[in-house]
């Protein structure tokens, strides 16, 4: 590992860090650390990154994974020091997420998990920083017929030509990137498979569960679950999905880690409390199944709990209560948008 001077604070890279779950890790990041957080606003949003800008130690730059500026050349980053201090963290949170645009994202989600990757980790073996990897949950597949919970041992079942191939079968090929890379190179990695995750900043009308039932009870309209009454899932807070990762990173374990809620919850039953929360005149209907509105696998957290002393803390409603409250300021938001269009 070559010998940098951190001169004050450590400089971090977080690619994606515009996006729902990046902006929160930016977030917490930033406390003690200067943040280079990197987005191409496909998915991601100017708008959960604007309490950051002023910050004199976070640096926005509008740039694309798969073809990264030399950050040492950067005018905007020299306060950093790159050159000299190098970069001690960087977070792959960068990969487009949005189901509602899935189709039109398809060569981009490709080119993340493919060749944004390699540039990431080519950074890594040139600052030899701790590199952390977003994966998902989707690495395992759909979930298992009799509903067990999925260990990190499980290798999963996925259709490499299939319809969402480009999202599940590549999050496969970046972990298979991720260890090769560090096996070749020596570099010090973490792998985050993370489960679904929800609270504030998530996009509206971009067909996820929550923030649509959300958006169409304070609507006044159907909540539509796209299955049958017996859909199940489970949901993790951000802030703990924020705090698994933190867990990771200070260890220096190099596998794969499930990080997401064990909890298995009806959603119909997270339906009506989102009804009640809102105090909405909505009701539930069922319709067809789509593509990414699926049971998935709950996680077996058993590794991170007994190695790393992390759980989830923010209980389902509490966890619903402040993403109603931020949801509905994001629709009034939305209202202004539409008329100034």
């Amino acid at each position: 590992m070559p010998n940098r001077a951190i001169f004050d604070k450590k400089n971090i890279l977080v690619a994606g860090g515009a996006g729902f779950l990046g902006s929160h890790l930016c977030d917490r990041l930033i406390e003690k650390n200067k943040v280079i957080c990197i987005d191409n606003f496909v998915t991601g949003s100017e708008r959960n990154i604007d309490h950051l800008l002023a910050n004199e130690n976070f640096v926005f730059i509008k740039a694309d994974i798969n073809d990264l500026p030399d950050l040492e050349k950067m005018p905007e980053l020299q306060k950093f020091k790159i050159q000299f201090q190098g970069i001690q963290q960087i977070y792959n949170c960068a990969c487009p997420s949005s189901p509602a645009n899935f189709d039109e994202n398809k060569i981009l989600t490709l080119h993340a998990n493919s060749i944004g990757v390699k540039n990431l980790l080519d950074l890594a073996i040139r600052y030899q920083p701790v590199f952390l990897h977003c994966s998902s949950s989707v690495v395992y597949g759909p979930r298992r017929e009799n509903n067990q919970k999925i260990k990190e041992d499980d290798f999963g079942v996925v259709n490499p030509v299939g319809e969402r191939s480009a999202y599940d079968e590549g999050k496969r090929f970046a972990e298979s990137m991720v260890i090769n890379y560090r096996d070749v190179y020596s570099l010090d990695v973490r792998i985050a498979r993370i489960f679904r995750t929800f609270g504030p900043r998530m996009p509206l009308n971009d067909k996820q569960m929550i923030p649509d039932f959300i958006f169409s009870a304070l609507e006044n309209k159907d909540l539509v679950i796209y299955g049958n009454q017996d859909f199940h899932s489970s949901f993790c807070y951000v802030s703990d999905v924020v705090d698994g990762i933190m867990k990771l990173v200070e260890t220096d374990y190099q596998d794969p880690v499930n990080i997401g809620s064990d909890v298995d919850e009806l959603l119909a039953g997270v339906a009506e409390k989102i009804i009640k929360l809102t105090d909405s005149k909505s009701k539930i209907v069922y319709k067809d199944p789509i593509l990414f509105m699926t049971p998935l696998s709950v996680p077996d957290i058993t590794l991170i709990k007994e190695k790393f002393g992390w759980l989830p803390i923010t209980t389902l409603a509490k966890g619903l209560e402040r993403t109603v409250e931020d949801l509905r300021a994001s629709k009034g938001l939305l209202g202004v948008e539409h008329a100034i269009d």
